[in-house]
C-alpha cells in the first residue's frame, strides 16, 4: 500500500490536500483504493479526511494519519497551521479560481463580451485586475457589503440565498463560501499578500493504465515561481477528450467505460494546463503479431499489444487496389486495370502501383482541388480569373512534386497579381493581419489560436500577447485593387500591433519564441516563413504529417487534424515522432512520404473488424471506412456508367476533380458535402451520410439518366455478345474492383430471367408483341441497369474501405 503525497502540510482554514492511495497486488498490478481505505488520526483533532480522500484542516497542530486496507497500512504525517492566525486571502490565487471552477467567468455567463445582467468578468479570469474592479468598485460597490459581509450580493448570489439566474454556484457554509466571506471580512483587498506567480500545473498521475469500469482519482498541484507547491485539485477543472473511453467528474475522479483505447484528461488552473494520459486495454489476451514492411508497422503493433487489441488481417488485393486508387488519385480503377492487378502474382505489385499512381496526371488534379479547398480559393472573393490562376499554381506544385516546405514558403511570401499563376489569392481571401495569422497558424502549424484574440486560450498556453505577436508578421501586406477583380499583393516592413486592452506595443514573434529580428524596410513575412519551415519549428512537420495520415488512414494521429496541442495528444506519440522525423529526412517530398505510408502493412489491413478491435477507431487496428468525396463520387458514377457529367460552361469530358469553380451549380455536389471554402478547417467538407444522399443515389435524374443512356455502359453491354455471367463480372470489377463471388453471380443472374419474364408479359398484355430480339435486348438492358443500380447504391461503392 502506498500513498501520494507521503506527507501533508496545510496552511490555512480553507486549504486541503488530495491523497491518492495505491494498492499493488502480487503481480505488480496497481489500483486506486483511495475511497476504500479506513482512516484514523493519532492524535485526533487537527484534521479530518472526507470520503474522496481529501484532507481538511480543523485546528493548528500535528498528527499521523493511518490508512488501512485489509492487513496493509501506511502512515502519513499531517501538519496544520494558519488556523488561529490565517494568512490573508489572495484575490488572484484563491477567489479567481473559484469563479473559474464555478463557471461564473465562462463565455456562457459573466465572461461573455457583454457580461450578464450588468456584471462582466474576464473569460477564465485572465484579467484579475479588471475582475477585481468589477466586483469591488463597479456599480458604486454594491456587490460587497463590508458592514455585514455575509449579506454581500457577491456571496448571496453565488450561494443562491438571493435569486440568481445561473443557479447555485457555491454551497452555503462550504469551504469556498467561508473563503469568499473571509476575503470580504478582511477588507476585500487586491492581493496585498498575493503568492508569487504560478509557473506550472502538474497532475498526478500523468500516465495511467486502467481496467474496464474502474476509478482513479487525480491530483493537481500548482508550482510557483519560488518553488512553492500546493494542492489545487478542488480548484482545478477537469475535462476528458474522449468520454467514450473515460469520463472525469468535477473533482478529478476518472471512470473508465467498457470501450478499450486511450483518452487524455485535461486539467486547467489559472491559465495553466496539464494532461493525464490514460490507457484502457482490453483483456489480457495476446494476439499474433503481424508482419512488418517498414518502421510504421512495429510502432502500431506495439501500441495494439499494449491495448491487447488484434489487428485485422491483410485486405485482399481488390480492396487494396480500390483503396489505393481512390486515396492517391481520387479515381476508381477501370475493369481492365483491376483485371491486370488481380492477375499479377508479383510480391512487389503494390509498391509498383503506388509509384505509378503518384506519376499519373490525376494525382495533381485530385490534390490541387483538395488544397484549393484548404487555402479557401473562393471565386466569389478572388474572382473567377483569380481562382483559375491560384488553382493552376497549386496544380503545378503537385504535378512537379515541389517540396512541401518550399510550397508553404511561397504561399507565405508571395507577391504580385492574384490574376497571375501564383498563390497571391491567399492574401485576398485573408484580408487583414489578424485573419491571416489565424489562418496560417491553423493551416501550417496546427494551432487554433483564435481564442487568444480575446483571452487566454482555455486549453493551451497562448494568450493575447502571443496572438498579436503572431499577427504582427502580416501588418506589412499591401493590397491594391486591379481591373477584373484582382489584387496586387506586396510586402512592406509593417508595424507591430498594440495590445487591445493595455495598448502595449507587441513585437512580432513566432509562437513560443522571442521577438523576431526584423530588418528595417524588409518584408516581415520572410522572417516568419523561415521560422515556419525551419528545422527547429516544433509544429510544421507534425501538422502536414497529421494531415496526410488522416487522409490515407482515415484518422489523424491527432483529431481534429488542425488542432495539435499539448492537451490534445497524439494517439500514438512514438509513431508521430517517427513520421515527423521521416518527413524531415525526405526533405518534405510528399510523394516519397506517401510511398512510406502506403507501403506499410498498416495501410493494407482489412476494414473488416475483429472481435477485439470492433470498438477501436483510433489505433489503426483496421482500415477505416472513409466517405468518398462528392467530386470523386460523381466522377466514379460517370466512369462506371460511361456517361460523362456535363458541367455548365465547361468542355465535355472534364471530371469533377478538375473543376476549379467551387460555386459551380450542382445539386449532387451540394448534397454530398462539397465545401464552400469559407473556413480553413478541413471539417467544412461534409462527411456524414444522410437520407438526402441515399435518395439521390436511388432516384435522382443524375443516376437514372446515366443508367438508361443509349450511349452508356448498360446499353453497350446489352448489345454485346457477352454472357450474362461475364456482364456481372464486368459490373463488379468496374464498381467494386473485384470479381463477384459464386453466390453473388447466382443472385444477380436472377435479374436477367426476371426482367425477361416482365418484358414478355408486357408484350403479351399489349397485344402488340415486339420482335423477340427487341424484347430480349430490352430485358437484358433492364437487368444490367438493375444490377448496376444495386451496386452503385451499396455501401461498398460509396465508401473507400
Amino acid at each position: 500500500l502506498s500513498v501520494f503525497p507521503e506527507s501533508v502540510t496545510l496552511g490555512s482554514p480553507e486549504s486541503s490536500e488530495q491523497l491518492i492511495v495505491i494498492a499493488t497486488d502480487e503481480n505488480g498490478v496497481t489500483s486506486d483504493v483511495t475511497r476504500q481505505v479506513t482512516v484514523s488520526f493519532a492524535p485526533e483533532g487537527c484534521a479530518t479526511i472526507n470520503s474522496q480522500g481529501r484532507v481538511i484542516p480543523l485546528e493548528d497542530g500535528q498528527s499521523t494519519l493511518t490508512l488501512r486496507l485489509n492487513n496493509l497500512s501506511v502512515d502519513v504525517p499531517v501538519r496544520v497551521s494558519g488556523i488561529t492566525n490565517p494568512p490573508p486571502v489572495s484575490f488572484r490565487d484563491q477567489i479567481i479560481p473559484i469563479l473559474s471552477k464555478s463557471g461564473c467567468n465562462s463565455g456562457g455567463c459573466h465572461g461573455k463580451a457583454e457580461g450578464q445582467n450588468g456584471f462582466r468578468l474576464s473569460v477564465f479570469g485572465f484579467d484579475p485586475a479588471a475582475d477585481y474592479d468589477a466586483i469591488v468598485r463597479e456599480s458604486h460597490g454594491r456587490r460587497l457589503f463590508p458592514a455585514s459581509p455575509e449579506r454581500s450580493l457577491f456571496l448571496m448570489k453565488a450561494t443562491a440565498i438571493m435569486p440568481h439566474g445561473g443557479g447555485r454556484k457555491v454551497e452555503p457554509d462550504s469551504r469556498w463560501h467561508h473563503l469568499m466571506l473571509r476575503w470580504v471580512r478582511e477588507g476585500a483587498f487586491a492581493d496585498q499578500t498575493a503568492r508569487d506567480p504560478v509557473v506550472q500545473l502538474k497532475v498526478y498521475p500523468s500516465e495511467i493504465t486502467m481496467e474496464a469500469l474502474a476509478e482513479h482519482q487525480l491530483r493537481a498541484t500548482a508550482v510557483h515561481q519560488s518553488g512553492l507547491v500546493h494542492c489545487v485539485t478542488i480548484e482545478s477543472e477537469f475535462l476528458s477528450n474522449n468520454e467514450v473511453i473515460a469520463k472525469v467528474d468535477r473533482d478529478g475522479l476518472v471512470t473508465t467505460t467498457d470501450v478499450p483505447g486511450e483518452a487524455a484528461v485535461l486539467v486547467r488552473y489559472m491559465g495553466h494546463v496539464a494532461v493525464c494520459r490514460l490507457t484502457r486495454p482490453r483483456s489480457k489476451e495476446n494476439y499474433p503479431r503481424p508482419s512488418e514492411a517498414n518502421f510504421i508497422d512495429p510502432l502500431v503493433w506495439n501500441k495494439l499489444e499494449r491495448l491487447h487489441v488484434a489487428a485485422s488481417p491483410p485486405a485482399d488485393d481488390s480492396a487494396v487496389l480500390r483503396r489505393t486508387y481512390l486515396d492517391i488519385i481520387g479515381t476508381l480503377p477501370t475493369s481492365d486495370e483491376a483485371r491486370k492487378y488481380l492477375s499479377d502474382s508479383s510480391p512487389e505489385k503494390h509498391q509498383r502501383l503506388v509509384a505509378e499512381l503518384l506519376d499519373r496526371p490525376e494525382y495533381a488534379d485530385f490534390w490541387a482541388q483538395k488544397w484549393a479547398d484548404i487555402l479557401q480559393i473562393d471565386k466569389d472573393i478572388v474572382s473567377p480569373s483569380g481562382a483559375i490562376a491560384a488553382t493552376r499554381w497549386i496544380h503545378s506544385q503537385f504535378r512537379d512534386n515541389v517540396p512541401y516546405d518550399r510550397l508553404v514558403r511561397t504561399v507565405l511570401t508571395t507577391q504580385g497579381s492574384t490574376l497571375s499563376e501564383s498563390p497571391a489569392a491567399f492574401y485576398q481571401v485573408h484580408a487583414d493581419a489578424e485573419k491571416t495569422a489565424r489562418a496560417v497558424s491553423q493551416l501550417f502549424l496546427g494551432v487554433r489560436i483564435d481564442c487568444a484574440q480575446c483571452h487566454h486560450h482555455p486549453f493551451e498556453k497562448w494568450d493575447q500577447k502571443d496572438y498579436y505577436a503572431l499577427a504582427g508578421f502580416f501588418t506589412g501586406i499591401q493590397r491594391a485593387a486591379l481591373p477584373g477583380g484582382g489584387m496586387k499583393i506586396s510586402g512592406r516592413s509593417g508595424e507591430p500591433l498594440k495590445h487591445p486592452r493595455t495598448q502595449e506595443i507587441i513585437p512580432a514573434a513566432a509562437l513560443g519564441e522571442s521577438p523576431a529580428a526584423i530588418t528595417a524596410g524588409g518584408d516581415r513575412r520572410r522572417v516568419f516563413a523561415e521560422w515556419t519551415t525551419g528545422s527547429d519549428n516544433p509544429f510544421f512537420a507534425r501538422t502536414i504529417v497529421n494531415r496526410l495520415v488522416a487522409h490515407y488512414f482515415g484518422r489523424g494521429l491527432v483529431e481534429p487534424v488542425d488542432d495539435l496541442r499539448e492537451t490534445n495528444p497524439a494517439s500514438n506519440e512514438p509513431l508521430m515522432k517517427a513520421l515527423t522525423a521521416h518527413m524531415i529526412e525526405v526533405r518534405y517530398d510528399l510523394k516519397a512520404f506517401t510511398k512510406t505510408l502506403l507501403n506499410s502493412q498498416v495501410y493494407r489491413l482489412s476494414s473488416v473488424p475483429e472481435p477485439s478491435n470492433e470498438l477501436d477507431d483510433q489505433n489503426y487496428s483496421r482500415a477505416a471506412w472513409k466517405p468518398i468525396p462528392a467530386e470523386v463520387l460523381l466522377d466514379a458514377i460517370s466512369q462506371v456508367t460511361e456517361v460523362p457529367e456535363e458541367f455548365n460552361g465547361w468542355p465535355k469530358g472534364y471530371r469533377a476533380i478538375q473543376i476549379w469553380d467551387n460555386k459551380l451549380p450542382s445539386h449532387f455536389l451540394e448534397v454530398f458535402g462539397r465545401p464552400s471554402r469559407q473556413t480553413v478547417c478541413s471539417c467544412e467538407r461534409g462527411t456524414e451520410s444522410s437520407i438526402a444522399q441515399a435518395l439521390h443515389l436511388m432516384n435522382s435524374q443524375t443516376t437514372t439518366e446515366k443508367l438508361q443512356s443509349r450511349h452508356g455502359v448498360c446499353a453497350r453491354l446489352a448489345g454485346s455478345e457477352l454472357k450474362d455471367t461475364e456482364i456481372i463480372e464486368e459490373l463488379y470489377l468496374r464498381t467494386l474492383s473485384r470479381y463477384p463471388r459464386p453466390e453473388e453471380v447466382e443472385l444477380m443472374s436472377q435479374a436477367f430471367s426476371g426482367n425477361a419474364s416482365l418484358v414478355a408479359g408486357a408484350n403479351t398484355d399489349s397485344g402488340t408483341p415486339s420482335p423477340e430480339s427487341g424484347s430480349t435486348a430490352a430485358a437484358r438492358q433492364k437487368a444490367i441497369e438493375d444490377i448496376l443500380w444495386t451496386l452503385m447504391n451499396s455501401r461498398k461503392f460509396v465508401f473507400n474501405h
